[in-house]
């Protein structure tokens, strides 16, 4: 039986980190999960930002050894994911061993689904601790931070766990409620679930091949083998690895995505807030065009399951179509400036009008009656200002100065 689990936490960075640059290079026999092994999974755009470039590096880690209760510490990983608004937001990430048959037990306490159970974060593994002088957790109150940490659990079954094992070729109905259980975080002493609810919430799980499956949730993501576990040389071996690199690098980007898109959200709903409507929008359209060119992917790889657990994070949280939304709202803003700019430069051209066409007509007076001196081009320029003062009065004189205001006539605004 294997059973692992990474955690991953909002963080925000308090000091330059000084750690190894890229993630962790875990190993299995000859193969090494290292920066250059991983680009070759994902799409350049992709890879530049998971892993950053030398240049300008977004990914760090440290290797640890810390054992407490039922819980091997392994390693940290950091990702920085820097907003417009918040440059110092990142992620970590711990990766976890599980001793023993904890690993449900001990996703549940994380998830504060049982109150008698101590946080297993605490302690030795407390993330004050291992990441003390480099970041600090969010709180709950920030920001898009998320309640509790996101989890991502891989179990693999002995010959003993037969609720998770495949039957004569197939599935019992059993193994796609444990893959929820380890997803949730949650049995049905939490949740109880009518069993008419099953097919639904297990009805998205993601068949890896016939030897495992996974599902993704809202605040976690499960593995599960679906054979027993042979121990060393076993394929399960490879998935793990897997689960720990490129899977989970997936997952991650769907929540740099998620957080982008928050931010995004917020920004539209205060472009009204003060004034200078046209550089907000215009700004707002930056960070749109920057998200979408650094971070918007629904296509990584070529192999397939990354994909897949990448759409499935995104469906969690309908981030598709609220970036669509987002779109199309910024789009109607754009549109609202532009009107503005052809309304004021339309009222200045009639501002234009209005004071030209008396002054020329009261010169052109001056002219035909050949009248000279000061006294009478006082006069004439006073008739002017006065015949001017007198357009502005009626209502298309007040429709060219709002117009120049940037507003209807009856905007209170």
């Amino acid at each position: 039986m294997r059973q692992a689990l990474a955690v991953v936490l909002p963080v925000r960075f308090t000091a330059p980190v000084d750690w190894p640059t890229g993630p962790i290079p875990f190993e299995l026999g000859s193969r090494r999960t290292d920066t250059s092994t991983r680009q070759t999974y994902f799409t350049p755009a992709t890879a530049r930002a998971l892993y950053g470039t030398p240049e300008r590096p977004c990914r760090w880690y440290r290797l640890m050894d810390v054992r407490h209760e039922s819980l091997h510490l392994r390693g940290v990983e950091l990702l920085a994911t820097a907003t417009a608004r918040y440059p110092d937001h990142g992620l970590a990430v711990l990766h976890f061993d599980v001793e023993g048959p904890a690993l449900l037990e001990t996703l549940r306490a994380i998830g504060n689904r049982t109150r008698t159970a101590a946080d297993p974060l605490d302690g030795p593994l407390s993330p004050v601790v291992l990441l003390d002088g480099i970041a600090e957790l969010r709180g709950a109150t920030a920001p898009f931070a998320i309640a509790r940490p996101y989890t991502i659990a891989f179990l693999t079954p002995d010959v003993q766990v037969t609720p998770v094992l495949r039957q004569d070729g197939r599935l019992p109905d059993t193994a796609d409620r444990w893959l929820w259980y380890l997803a949730s975080r949650s049995t049905d002493s939490d949740f109880p679930t009518p069993l008419e609810q099953w097919p639904e919430r297990t009805g998205h799980a993601l068949r890896i091949s016939a030897d495992w499956s996974a599902l993704v949730l809202r605040h976690g993501a499960a593995f599960l083998g679906h054979r027993p576990d042979a121990g060393n040389g076993d394929f399960y071996a490879f998935a793990q690895l897997h689960c720990r690199t490129v899977y989970l690098d997936a997952l991650l980007l769907g929540t740099v995505q998620r957080d982008h898109i928050d931010e995004l959200t917020e920004g539209l709903s205060g472009v009204f807030d003060g004034p200078k409507l046209a550089h907000r929008v215009s700004t707002l359209e930056r960070h749109i065009a920057t998200f979408r060119s650094t971070y918007w992917r629904q296509h990584l790889t070529a192999h397939g399951p990354a994909n897949q657990l990448l759409l499935s994070f995104q469906a969690q949280y309908r981030l598709a179509e609220r970036f669509d939304g987002i779109l199309a709202e910024a789009a109607d803003y754009a549109r609202l400036v532009q009107t503005q700019e052809s309304q004021q430069i339309a009222g200045a051209l009639g501002v234009l009008t209005i004071l030209g066409l008396p002054v020329g007509t009261a010169l052109s007076i001056l002219q035909v009656l050949d009248a000279k001196g000061v006294t009478a081009v006082v006069i004439a320029l006073v008739a002017a200002l006065a015949a001017t003062a007198l357009v502005l009065t009626t209502r298309y004189g007040r429709l060219v100065l709002s117009s120049l205001r940037g507003k209807g006539p009856g905007d209170s605004r």
